[in-house]
């Protein structure tokens, strides 16, 4: 008999079990997101750091509501590295599962939002309420992830509260594979929401 879950009631160790998900902790594993970042036009980053003085104005107009999230700082993000255009398609509320037949698990959930381009998984963006953490996300987005069924593809994601982001890599061999960006903030004087931009305009590069 098949056992159905949610996959935001998964959590790391469940995948850890189940699935024989490793943490890979070694730089060299996912040094994408550090090295030959494209740069930004002096547009692009006028227009972040229009999104970052929308980010402040939330802080200041509470309650940090996720569709508020969407809409001041995730759907901006994406018109700025033109991700609604070809060759990309924008796909809401995506509905996927994974299973495991040989142990009689189905996980299923919904994406919030999911980036494709053609034949390939480019990136995910699973955007949560600013009062979250990521870590309550990872595993639900590492389980979305886990459902691309071609094990030859690098799957890259980012999860997002609005205002920390980090990015993921999932490598599907026998034994699946994930590595971790550092957090970045977009309330940092670094401007680490102009990394952001470069890391997913990176990340789509090598995925196209």
């Amino acid at each position: 008999m098949t056992s159905t879950f949610s996959a935001r009631e998964i959590n790391l160790r469940y995948l850890i079990d189940q699935f024989s998900l490793q943490r890979i902790n070694d730089p060299n594993f996912f040094s994408e997101w550090q090295i030959n970042l494209p740069s930004l036009t002096s547009l692009e980053k006028q227009e972040l750091d229009r999104i970052q003085s929308g980010y402040f104005n939330l802080l200041d107009n509470p309650p940090l509501l996720e569709n508020v999230v969407k809409l001041t700082i995730i759907s901006p993000l994406l018109f700025i590295g033109g991700f609604y255009l070809q060759p990309y398609s924008i796909k809401a509320e995506k509905s996927i599962s994974i299973a495991k037949e040989s142990e009689g698990v189905l996980i299923e959930g919904r994406l919030d939002i999911l980036i494709l381009k053609p034949q390939i998984w480019a990136m995910i963006i699973e955007s949560k309420q600013l009062s979250f953490s990521l870590e309550e996300g990872l595993a639900q987005l590492l389980a979305y992830m886990l459902a691309d069924a071609n094990p030859n593809l690098m799957t890259y994601g980012l999860i997002t509260n609005g205002a920390d982001f980090q990015f993921l890599k999932l490598i599907q061999r026998e034994t699946p594979q994930y590595g971790l960006s550092n957090k970045l903030f977009i309330g940092n004087r670094e401007k680490d929401l102009y990394q952001v931009l470069q890391i997913l305009k990176k990340l789509s590069a090598i995925s196209g």
